[in-house]
């Protein structure tokens, strides 16, 4: 039986990090609405409940006496870079953040707690540099996006709400996020360092990934924001040897500055996402006490690999 002092609602919950968030909730015995787009395509392990991420309607009854609000919405990135697409980009996580603000402002009795993804994109291309929470956001596309994001959730989380915020790095899993992409190019042959293979990549497991949504969903010491990353990020050179290695591909010609911006044209995405990286770790989580599973990146693939198998 579910605990009714447990409810969650998952905004923009049915996309694959909601989807696996709303799994482990539901086996958690917490109560999980998932507020969706499209909620009679929704697959998912919770009850869906239509609302656009733009305006008031029958969804915002269900912020009512719920324990936790967490908000995913937004439009992917992984996206032509267009000023249509970047437009959208960013209105679909600012519009979606007032929105939920405006109905937790008439909500009786509000969530306890907000928790807000956001992405360590915040901090920009940071070259060698180190990012802990305390770095400063950096300026221009996209991290304008994102310092954009979290302003928004700090005008609209009300008094007494506990606020979290999570910078979350590139989450990889079987069924969604950026692994089954780039399995997909090793496969093609095509698995080659990207650019000059130096930038860093900050990645997490997405069982570590839940694990971290439940901790703070369950513990009220977390508060504020956290990098959401792997302790243990690696170049890109690095992450392309260690997948041609597990799908046991050849050595793969590195793929030069041009090409790569031709070919993320053609595959429909941004070549600033395979060309830019971070290298940022999880202090806070760390100093809370949160203990990563999956530390090291090829046992991390070498598990998710053999799922997907």
């Amino acid at each position: 039986m579910k605990d009714t002092t447990k409810k969650a609602v998952l905004a923009g919950g049915s996309g694959f990090l909601g989807t696996a968030l709303a799994e482990r909730l539901n086996a958690s015995g917490w109560q999980v609405v998932v507020l969706t787009r499209n909620p009679d395509a929704y697959k998912g392990r919770a009850r869906a409940v239509a609302w656009n991420g733009q305006s008031s309607g029958d969804w915002e009854s269900e912020l009512d006496g719920a324990a936790t609000l967490v908000n995913l919405t937004g439009k992917s990135v992984n996206s032509r870079p267009t000023r249509a697409n970047r437009r959208e980009i960013l209105s679909s996580r600012v519009d979606s953040v007032k929105v939920l603000g405006e109905a937790v402002r008439k909500c009786a009795h509000p969530p306890d707690t907000w928790i807000q993804a956001s992405s360590l994109a915040i901090y920009g291309n940071t070259g060698e540099n180190l990012c802990l929470e305390s770095a400063p956001p950096a300026t221009g596309y996209p991290a304008d996006v994102c310092s954009a994001w979290e302003d928004a959730l700090k005008a609209s989380t009300g008094p007494g709400m506990r606020p979290v915020v999570l910078r979350i790095g590139i989450v990889l899993g079987r069924d969604g996020g950026a692994l089954p992409f780039l399995a997909t190019l090793v496969k093609w042959g095509l698995g080659g360092t990207v650019g000059n293979g130096k930038q860093w990549f900050s990645w997490l497991h997405v069982d570590d990934m839940v694990r971290i949504f439940l901790a703070v969903l369950e513990n009220k010491e977390y508060r504020g924001t956290y990098n959401v990353a792997a302790p243990n990020a690696v170049r890109n050179r690095d992450l392309m040897r260690t997948l041609r290695a597990l799908l046991k591909r050849p050595w793969s010609p590195p793929a030069p500055v041009p090409a790569v911006w031709l070919g993320s044209w053609l595959l429909g995405t941004d070549p600033k996402l395979a060309l830019t990286g971070r290298r940022c770790l999880p202090r806070r989580l760390t100093e809370a006490g949160f203990e990563f599973i999956h530390t090291d990146l090829e046992t991390a693939l070498r598990d998710l690999l053999r799922q997907e198998a």
